[in-house]
């Protein structure tokens, strides 16, 4: 089942500045205010994708509610988070590529961000606001290996979807995955404005479903991207951590 129209803040002949992309699925409940604030941000020139998993509690009449704001939508059973954003990727035509979950906000700074965005090349990331402490600031190769950025920080130039795509072996942590290959390939550039892009919600399925798939070939991706010196950087410090008593650290 598909749906959707034109989000009509930019002519039809223009290439819009952000796709954002949702991906939903039994979201009836949390949608609304997402949505609400991408429509109250001051920057037009986006273009909203929605790739909804098959919902039944809902969601459909929301999005149909919402038709006049919402791009494209589509709405068929999937193998996941990470398929259903795969599938939203070739369904977007603007120059970023803005991820979100249906319980994250947009804040204000999404527009200040978007103000920034110069470079077709380069990554554009920030910081998102949240209920607890999560890693902020700049990442370089070296810090991203040890942690993991928050997704909703960060605009992906076209490029980088032109080269990589999400792992669908990867429960929960594809996006980690794709940010260790992008921080490794010195053809995207990368650049940081301290800004806080968004809300994110802390309790998503991140927090409960444990991806011990990524968790056993994170040090094989790092040494792929990011190269010998990394690979065993991040292996002393994996194991230094790993003596500490309740260190979760993977």
């Amino acid at each position: 089942m598909t749906g959707g129209s034109r989000f009509n803040h930019f002519p039809e002949s223009k290439q819009p500045l952000i796709s954002i992309i949702i991906v939903t699925y039994n979201a009836a409940g949390i949608l609304k205010p997402c949505l609400e604030s991408i429509i109250a941000q001051s920057i037009k020139a986006i273009e909203i994708i929605i790739a909804d998993g098959g919902s039944n509690d809902g969601t459909i009449d929301l999005l149909k509610q919402y038709d006049s704001f919402i791009t494209k939508w589509v709405s068929e059973p999937d193998k996941g988070i990470y398929d259903a954003m795969n599938k939203a990727v070739k369904m977007t035509s603007g120059k970023w590529l803005y991820f979100m979950g249906a319980d994250d906000r947009l804040l204000s700074g999404f527009s200040e961000m978007a103000a920034k965005l110069i470079d077709a090349d380069t990554l554009y990331y920030g910081d998102t606001q949240t209920d607890r402490e999560i890693f902020k600031g700049e990442f370089s190769k070296y810090r991203l290996a040890k942690y993991c950025i928050n997704h909703q920080t960060i605009f992906y130039p076209r490029i980088v979807f032109e080269k990589y795509s999400y792992n669908l072996k990867y429960k929960v942590l594809a996006d980690y995955a794709l940010n260790i290959q992008c921080w490794g390939d010195d053809t995207i550039k990368k650049k940081y404005i301290p800004v806080n892009v968004a809300y994110y919600n802390t309790e998503g399925i991140s927090s409960v479903v444990d991806d011990k798939a990524f968790k056993q070939d994170k040090p094989q991706i790092i040494r792929k991207s990011m190269g010998w010196l990394i690979y065993l950087r991040f292996l002393y410090k994996r194991r230094k951590e790993q003596r500490r008593p309740g260190s979760n650290f993977y």
